[in-house]
């Protein structure tokens, strides 16, 4: 009995590249940044890993309670309310449909963030 291969045929889904795709590849993760500072600064990993997450979970406290984090020349984080909004379900576009309003983290980066981001090529 002969098998029979399906060959995919490129869509325009599969065959553009973004920016997206290629980071991918780049995840820093929060376990590569402990290793990179454990490493780098000569501190053991265990005792990285606790201030990290202290840290992260310091901002996320903050955030929840509507602070606003400003990190002098890295960017500053805040909660912004987005609005409520229609949309269009794809599989029906003549039904609209309400896109209820809420809280959301804004990143804004700072200059030198940004001027080291414009040159990324």
């Amino acid at each position: 009995m002969a098998t029979t291969h399906k060959i995919a045929t490129p869509t325009k889904k599969n065959t553009q590249k973004s920016i997206v795709d290629k980071n991918l590849a780049n995840t820093t993760t929060k376990k590569k940044l402990i290793n990179f500072i454990s490493q780098e600064k000569g501190i053991h990993p265990s005792d990285v890993r606790h201030v990290i997450q202290a840290f992260l979970d310091k901002m996320t406290d903050c955030l929840k309670q509507g602070d606003r984090l400003e990190f002098r020349d890295f960017g500053v984080f805040e909660v912004v309310e987005r609005k409520q909004k229609i949309g269009r379900n794809p599989k029906k576009a003549d039904e609209p449909i309400v896109i209820p309003a809420r809280n959301a983290v804004k990143f804004t980066p700072g200059k030198k963030m940004r001027k080291l981001i414009e040159n990324i090529r």
